[in-house]
């Protein structure tokens, strides 16, 4: 079972002038002003039974490509195995080009229809149907509406911001992107463990 989502619009931040660490009595104190060189996502994998993260990529954009190719990269780890994707409404996230994808990796003849006029792809309803449908070995778990925080990336999203994107100056976005991937390899070495699950399901309002 593997979380799914995207961080977009991370800036490439650079501090104008170096932070000065921690000293007895005083708090670690960061330049205010910065420039900006431009922004990146992120589009990551968080594995729940182990706490790692298994698969992440960065670029410009994060259009239905994009998120189609890391469900991509994270199948080919396992082609005939069992997954579960767990993502949020997000249109790119129940696409034209998931649905292909899943019917070719669970090898399904059954015509697919057309976008927008038939069948399976008809449209973002039927899309979400076929892709939550539980009888394939490759399928999503949607999170309802405006409860996109029961995916438990955003949990690692939130550790990513503290541990580096606040306490860090970066040269250009190529910068960016090499210190979130080391980031991600000491997460994974260091610190991965699944997140204690405390919500029991229960309404979390009367």
């Amino acid at each position: 079972m593997v979380s799914l989502d995207e961080m977009t619009g991370i800036q490439a931040l650079e501090r104008l002038h170096p932070t000065l660490p921690m000293k007895p009595g005083l708090i670690e104190r960061r330049e205010f002003e910065y420039l900006r060189h431009g922004t990146l996502s992120l589009i990551a994998g968080f594995d729940v039974a182990t706490g790692q993260i298994v698969a992440s990529s960065m670029g410009p954009t994060r259009n239905e490509t994009d998120f189609a190719m890391q469900v991509r990269q994270l199948v080919e780890t396992d082609p005939e195995g069992e997954w579960i994707f767990v993502a949020d409404g997000l249109n790119t996230h129940h696409s034209e080009s998931l649905v292909r994808l899943v019917a070719g990796y669970c090898h399904l003849v059954e015509p697919l229809g057309q976008k927008g006029s038939f069948g399976i792809l008809m449209t973002e309803a039927s899309r979400t149907a076929f892709l939550a449908d539980s009888s394939h070995r490759i399928r999503f778990v949607y999170t309802p509406k405006h409860c996109s925080w029961l995916n438990q990336i955003e949990i690692w999203f939130s550790i990513l911001v503290r541990r580096l994107l606040k306490r860090s100056s970066f040269k250009n976005t190529l910068d960016l992107q090499k210190q979130i991937f080391l980031f991600v390899a000491y997460f994974n070495e260091t610190m991965a463990k699944p997140f204690k699950w405390t919500y029991a399901g229960k309404p979390l309002c009367a």
